[in-house]
């Protein structure tokens, strides 16, 4: 673990998104990140800013989130310097999100390392991840975009992989490796084939870079969504000319994920190094995933969550999240997945817990917004 904290690094913290495989769970206005869904007794948005505050320093971490969810993340994050929150007005992907944060500073501190890390992802082993985000912003120093990859442990199909090339001989980042690809969620055998092979690591979409390359690369690839952050940022610290600014721009940014505008165009250049993670990581993006992280991968188990959770099971297995006063019953039901609100009941199984999205999407177009 680090003793001190990074020299020159400032934490980003994308808080956006719903989280539509978790629903009803996870709402527009109780997105995933405000949620404790290990136990931990508090959400994942504070454990995410507990482990980066060592390593940047509270004072710098910056938390990009949208408008509605100001209140709630400045009540989850005390020590959030008001300058260090950034609003979206409306959702445009996480180049944009990112991207904001990065220019607005560079503008404050040119020359400045940032490191992107998700509000909503599950990760233990503290001293594993600082020291692989320390190797990363060396990397960053010497002139590469890094990115920190897991290490898998087993076949995993739900996740993106990044290939791994040649090591890369960088001052302080001893287990740097020059990406080869990124590659999108491949099928069981291709995934089994990917774990036996070593040479593939699942993308956990941590970023870090100096942010001025990580703006060129940017402008390299999407010059007109470059020139839109660079406007905003420009007009972002002074009060009279953000309000303006946002209003002129931000509805016209493109919508992409910074996976395609910078880490594979940056990949196919060889400017992108990825850092091997051995330490434990979960993007928690399914029901079936949440089971498994809160019986530690033990199948046959049932997972319960909620406070006031009133659950009676026989012979069953899964998980069951009560937000309700229910007594929730189960019998001889295996893998299910129960999640009880007020105001809407999902039921499925984990072998079908990716299709939840696909509710969601039935729901938006039905008109039935009052339950997203």
């Amino acid at each position: 673990m680090t003793s001190a904290a990074l020299d020159g690094f400032y934490s980003i913290i994308p808080a956006g998104g719903v989280g539509s495989r978790l629903w009803p769970l996870s709402r527009a206005d109780a997105p995933k990140f405000l949620h404790d869904l290990t136990g931990s007794g508090q959400t994942l948005l504070k454990d995410t800013w507990d482990r980066l505050a060592p390593l940047s320093g509270e004072q710098r971490i910056m938390v990009v989130t949208g408008r509605a969810h100001r209140s709630a993340v400045e009540l989850q994050l005390p020590g959030l310097a008001d300058a260090n929150i950034v609003l979206e007005s409306e959702p445009r992907d996480s180049t944009a999100a990112i991207g904001l944060a990065a220019a607005i500073l560079e503008r404050r501190e040119p020359g400045v390392v940032i490191g992107s890390f998700a509000a909503d992802h599950v990760i233990s082993g503290d001293a594993l991840f600082q020291g692989a985000v320390a190797e990363a912003v060396a990397a960053a120093r010497a002139g590469y975009i890094a990115t920190i990859g897991i290490t898998p442990t087993e076949p995993a199909v739900g996740f993106g992989y990044i290939e791994c090339g040649e090591p890369l001989d960088v001052p302080g980042a001893a287990h740097s490796e020059l990406v080869s690809s990124f590659v999108e969620k491949p099928d069981l055998a291709t995934a089994k084939r990917y774990l036996a092979g070593g040479r593939h690591l699942w993308n956990a979409g941590m970023f870090i870079a100096r942010a001025d390359q990580l703006l060129a690369e940017i402008a390299r690839n999407k010059p007109e969504l470059h020139a839109g952050l660079v406007e905003l940022a420009e007009a972002w610290d002074d009060p009279t000319t953000r309000g303006p600014a946002v209003d002129r721009v931000w509805p016209r940014l493109e919508k992409i994920a910074i996976d395609y505008s910078v880490a594979e165009p940056a990949a196919a250049a060889g400017r992108l190094a990825v850092i091997r993670g051995h330490f434990q990581w979960d993007d928690v993006g399914d029901f079936a995933s949440l089971a498994k992280l809160n019986t530690a991968g033990r199948s046959g188990e049932l997972a319960i969550l909620g406070e006031h959770a009133r659950v009676l099971a026989d012979a069953s297995s899964g998980i069951v999240v009560s937000r309700s006063k229910r007594v929730i019953s189960l019998i001889g039901v295996h893998d299910i997945v129960v999640v009880d609100t007020p105001d809407a009941l999902l039921v499925t199984t984990s072998e079908h817990a990716q299709r939840v999205k696909a509710v969601v999407d039935a729901l938006r177009l039905g008109g039935s917004s009052d339950v997203l």
